[in-house]
């Protein structure tokens, strides 16, 4: 019997544990980027990371069994979202991040949670409770505490705003992929979806970055530069989209979204530990709001 009852509570708070992990992956790619992009131009290097992000989620499909072939009656549906949770969300993301900082950019992809939480409500089965919108709230008030706690080590200079509004709209564009997702996660296995949307974003791409790519020297590009493009390939979009699809199969779109709070907090932390960044008061404060946000979020 406490076998039994051990592999239930494994059970239980896996996909919480596979949801960490995916926020601490988000977080480190941030950085990862910058240092890349410095070697190499944004459209060259999303072009790149999918080829293996591709690789992963259309072998791991194979692997488990599954065709990634989808209906006749909902594939151009099931492209379009493809295209809203690939295509246009990385241009946006890769483009603003390329134009604002590591931080920023962390800090306002923290509000995807609201932008799932609303449409959600409004256009899905899924309403908030009275919990969920409270821990909402206050990971929302937490990310705040996050971005003006900074000692203004956030810019808000005209340069940046610029890349903040991008990674904002990229933001909003991921929050409807994971809604428009979740009708279509009923129908298909997580790791099938997973697949096929990695199939359009690595050909859809590919196309928009093969301009840039014709005109980069691949062989100059360094150790660094080469493992920041298959960290972010592999991890940050395989990996981690494998376990987004399958945190919103398991326990629903708002409270996969939560975890997303994570990453402006595990942010803040990592700049703490590798580079000895300083918190404030507001930020450890802000950091109990999210994380306490994410508890509330994910109660029934």
């Amino acid at each position: 019997m406490g076998s039994f009852n051990l592999t239930l509570l494994k059970k239980k708070y896996f996909t919480e544990a596979t949801l960490i992990l995916v926020a601490t992956i988000w977080a480190l790619n941030f950085s990862v980027i910058k240092i890349t992009l410095t070697e190499i131009d944004p459209f060259s290097f999303n072009a790149l990371r999918y080829v293996f992000a591709a690789a992963l989620l259309i072998s791991v499909a194979k692997l488990r069994g599954f065709s990634i072939r989808i209906k006749k009656e909902h594939f151009w549906p099931v492209l379009g979202i493809g295209l809203v949770g690939n295509l246009v969300y990385q241009v946006l993301f890769i483009v603003g991040i390329n134009y604002t900082n590591a931080a920023n950019a962390a800090v306002i992809l923290g509000t995807i949670p609201v932008w799932v939480a609303l449409f959600s409500h409004f256009f899905s089965d899924e309403k908030l409770s009275t919990s969920s919108f409270t821990g909402i709230i206050s990971a929302f008030i937490g990310v705040t505490l996050i971005i003006f706690g900074r000692k203004g080590e956030i810019s808000d200079h005209s340069q940046t705003m610029l890349g903040d509004l991008i990674i904002l709209l990229s933001a909003i564009s991921w929050g409807g992929y994971t809604i428009l997702s979740k009708k279509y996660l009923k129908i298909y296995h997580s790791v099938q979806y997973s697949g096929f949307m990695a199939l359009v974003g690595g050909i859809s791409l590919f196309l928009v970055g093969l301009p840039w790519l014709i005109k980069t020297d691949l062989t100059q590009l360094s150790i660094g530069g080469i493992s920041g493009i298959v960290y972010s390939g592999l991890l940050s979009v395989g990996l981690a989209y494998l376990i987004w699809n399958r945190g919103i199969t398991k326990i629903g779109a708002v409270k996969t979204a939560a975890y997303q709070n994570l990453v402006p907090v595990l942010g803040l932390l990592f700049g703490v530990v590798i580079l000895s960044e300083p918190l404030t008061l507001f930020q450890y404060i802000g950091s109990v709001f999210v994380i306490s946000g994410i508890v509330l979020a994910r109660r029934n």
